[in-house]
């Protein structure tokens, strides 16, 4: 395999803030000697997980073995999840917002067409739901664990106690018709063909899309991470995936 010198366009400091993780890591388990140092381990983990690069091609851009690429990154990545703000820290931080924007967006896998639990009706891939919090200038606050993509965002969002957690703190929020039927504060377009619409109900919802609109840039935050476009790995290690980006994010953009 040939070698050549690449970027990966990731912030230093969310660089430096892995290393210093990772080292902090290394103390507590005792790790005396690996083939790569804590900086190196945390570019190769920023290397995979923004730009989708393989084991293959991680082992041999960092000269290790693809067993050991894949060990370091495995290690990082679950080191990351446990960093991950959870649905009460994100409403706490939130609490002084003025409202927040709730979306799912499904993260593409690959899977046969037996698999059919991760079947999405909406987007008709396979995929696994998550759900997405933004605040009012469409920047990520949290991002859910991952969920089998054939259930809806509603009940994706129920299970993961959303709604009560909103409630609970008295923050607004502002989702799309997919979560029809939500409790508490959640608000949603009026229901109906647009035709059938008053005139100051289409303004509302005119009002109401722009607002929503920017909440599909906290999923493109997400889904910058290109690793996250198109996931090849087991499922029941999505949600990992996910929690590190979402940590990493949030540390950079501190």
């Amino acid at each position: 395999m040939l070698v050549y010198p690449s970027g990966v366009d990731v912030s230093s400091s969310a660089l430096r803030f892995l290393t210093q993780q990772l080292r902090r890591h290394r103390r507590t388990i005792g790790s005396r000697w690996r083939r790569l140092s804590a900086g190196r381990q945390a570019l190769l983990t920023l290397a995979h997980l923004r730009v989708g690069h393989t084991y293959a091609q991680l082992a041999a851009g960092f000269g290790v073995g693809t067993t050991t690429a894949y060990r370091y990154v495995a290690e990082t990545v679950e080191l990351l999840a446990t960093l991950a703000p959870s649905l009460a820290d994100a409403v706490r931080t939130a609490s002084v917002k003025a409202y927040l924007i709730l979306d799912g967006t499904l993260l593409p896998i690959d899977r046969i067409a037996a698999d059919r639990p991760f079947y999405s009706g909406k987007h008709k891939r396979h995929g696994m739901n998550v759900q997405v919090i933004a605040d009012p200038f469409g920047r990520l606050l949290w991002a859910s664990p991952a969920m089998p993509g054939a259930i809806h965002d509603i009940r994706a969002a129920r299970e993961h106690g959303i709604f009560d957690a909103l409630a609970d703190a008295g923050i607004k929020c502002w989702a799309d018709k997919g979560y029809r039927g939500a409790d508490g504060t959640v608000r949603i377009p009026y229901w109906g063909r647009w035709e059938t619409l008053s005139t100051g109900q289409k303004a509302a919802n005119r009002s109401h899309a722009k607002i929503r609109a920017l909440g599909e840039q906290a999923i493109a935050t997400l889904k910058s991470w290109r690793l996250l476009r198109k996931l090849r790995c087991s499922t029941t290690r999505i949600t990992s995936l996910v929690q590190a980006v979402l940590t990493l994010h949030l540390t950079s953009s501190e």
